[in-house]
């Protein structure tokens, strides 16, 4: 592995690998990315970190534009003055709804351009995905208007007006009066971000809404309880997450990860944390005893954080969450939480060590602070329940391997058409590596995305299933993870399966006219909590659904990447009738919204 370039398998014949059946191209990757990782070039762990210190170096800017803050080096003096706290979470959020935190970058199979976000969001003609179409009034379509730029735009006036206001609201804290931002500063963006995710639920989401618009929410309230909220909020972050991964494949997320963490030391090290390399890349124990500590950490330190009256006591749980968080930075995980990890471990350290003796019962408002958590944890519970109806992001359940996922199956004419109709910026994976490395570069390093998802226990599943949704012929299609066709057509992907489900393959297939045959898609939904299920679907996007059922995850879990050609599958009992997904395609002169 050089500066510049990726570092692939030794021995490795390019040539007699491309002409094998798709699993055997798979296996020698999985097994490369069990000792090695992606192979991340150095220079795209240098972006990441530049990025980051920009993350960083943008957040003390605005907070020290603000009057009565005093310099870097007194920091001391005021790092828990309340503005402090609310300037984080609005430039946080800012920053994710750029398009610059999660879900940029190469790590994310986004090179050229590395970012999306704004990039798409201030663009008429691209893809918009409503989240009510069919019940919420002017909320219809799928093509960006000029009122939706127009409302992007003010969203993002809306996050920088507080960023550059002074802090002139007087409250009352424990201990003497505290300076905060004016709630009429904050109305605007309070609005907007829902506003513009009723017409389109990728930036909703993008902005990461479900912490630092709860958080944002919270500025509303007497200083008091706002941090008092803040603190719950965290502690449901981390209880959510927590829940989420009591389950048989999050071990598999944990092997994954960490193999693929450029610190994490020897490839012998990486090798052992499957139970036997190269031919059993199941978790081994220690995968398993590193997923369940993590785990027992996300549930018991918070408690301590939220019930402890002791300074020393609660120095010690605030400096093992910190090294929880940092773990997981230096980990890099897919998907690049980076920031979102940065600003866990400045919240835990300004709420829980700066304000420790605010605890629940110096509440006033008791009632108010319910009103808020109370749908939060609601929303935690229905989502474990029926993952189908909920963002796995609304439902915390972070980086636990229980995604909704997806696979895509594209005929060489299906893609002409996507490449003809369809407003994007970049291509798929694949197009933007071949511009960087070549054909052959290209096609090895695309499989190493296949490779990162046939590790995880539903990769077994999309793979298993692939035949049976493009048929003999399937070895013939293009495949890309639904992940990449987010990120290509919506401009942002991290790992929320919703965005590239029917509502997208009605889009594309909107615009591009496809016919029967020419894309087939596998959907495979999440785990609910306690079942052994998880539901799929097989949809053409001409026709529609033509297959439902489920996957057991006792199977997938059993099974080695490569070996899933005779995967159990339980179709339902009786056919469901076609879903159609597909509009009539558009006539010169028509609009996407008009249909």
């Amino acid at each position: 592995m050089g500066f510049l370039s990726p570092k692939l398998p030794r021995c490795f014949d390019v040539q007699l690998w491309h002409l094998k059946p798709r699993l055997e191209r798979i296996q020698p990757l999985t097994q490369h990315w069990a000792e090695s990782g992606f192979g991340t070039p150095w220079a795209v762990y240098l972006v990441y970190l530049v990025k980051l210190v920009g993350y960083v170096a943008g957040g003390l800017w605005f907070i020290q534009t603000t009057p009565g803050i005093g310099p870097l080096s007194e920091i001391a003096g005021w790092w828990t003055e309340p503005v402090v706290f609310q300037k984080a979470v609005l430039w946080t959020l800012l920053f994710e709804v750029l398009g610059l935190g999660c879900g940029f970058g190469p790590l994310t199979l986004r090179f050229l351009p590395p970012v999306g976000g704004f990039l798409y969001w201030l663009r008429p003609g691209t893809v918009r995905l409503p989240a009510w179409p069919d019940r919420v009034p002017l909320t219809r379509g799928t093509t960006r208007t000029p009122l939706d730029v127009l409302l992007y735009l003010g969203l993002l006036t809306a996050a920088g007006w507080p960023l550059l206001s002074p802090a002139t609201h007087l409250e009352a804290g424990l201990f003497g009066q505290v300076q905060s931002l004016s709630p009429d500063t904050l109305i605007p963006l309070a609005i907007l971000v829902p506003l513009i995710g009723l017409r389109d639920k990728t930036i909703f989401l993008a902005a990461r809404a479900e912490h630092y618009w709860i958080a944002l929410l919270a500025f509303f309230f007497p200083f008091l309880d706002m941090i008092i909220a803040a603190k719950l909020l965290m502690v449901l972050l981390w209880w959510g997450a927590a829940a989420s991964k009591l389950n048989k494949h999050f071990p598999f997320v944990v092997s994954v990860m960490l193999s693929n963490s450029p610190v994490m030391g020897t490839k012998a090290l990486k090798r052992r944390l499957f139970r036997a390399f190269p031919d059993d890349l199941r978790p081994s124990w220690l995968a398993r005893t590193l997923a369940h500590g993590g785990t027992a950490v996300e549930f018991a330190v918070p408690l301590v954080l939220l019930l402890s009256t002791d300074r020393r006591l609660t120095a010690i749980a605030v400096a093992a969450m910190v090294l929880f968080h940092l773990h997981i930075l230096s980990a890099l995980p897919m998907g690049m939480p980076l920031e979102w990890n940065v600003f866990m471990i400045f919240s835990v350290s300004y709420l829980f060590w700066g304000y420790q003796p605010y605890h629940l019962p110096a509440a006033t408002l008791p009632g108010l602070i319910a009103l808020l958590v109370v749908p939060v944890l609601a929303v935690m519970v229905a989502g474990n329940l029926w993952p189908e109806r909920f963002s796995f992001l609304l439902s915390m359940r972070y980086y636990a391997g229980n995604w909704a996922t997806s696979l895509w199956a594209l005929s060489p004419s299906a893609l002409s058409k996507i490449d003809e109709h369809v407003v994007k910026y970049s291509g798929f994976p694949k197009a933007q590596l071949r511009r960087l490395y070549g054909e052959q570069v290209a096609e090895v390093l695309a499989h190493k995305g296949f490779a990162f998802r046939a590790l995880h226990h539903h990769g077994r599943g999309l793979f298993g299933l692939l035949p049976r949704a493009a048929g003999p012929e399937h070895e013939s299609y293009f495949v890309v993870d639904g992940e990449f066709v987010a990120g290509a057509v919506l401009g942002w992907n991290f790992g929320e399966g919703h965005l590239h489900n029917e509502q997208l393959i009605g889009a594309l297939a909107q615009r591009c006219g496809f016919e029967p045959g020419e894309v087939r898609v596998v959907l495979l939904e999440s785990q609910p909590f306690g079942s052994d299920r998880q539901q799929y679907r097989l949809v053409d996007a001409a026709t529609g659904e033509f297959e439902r059922g489920h996957l057991l995850v006792s199977d997938m879990v059993n099974r080695q990447p490569w070996e899933v050609a005779d995967l159990p599958r339980y179709p339902a009992a009786a056919p469901s009738p076609p879903v159609r997904v597909a509009a009539p395609r558009l006539t010169p002169g028509d609009t996407v919204d008009a249909a």
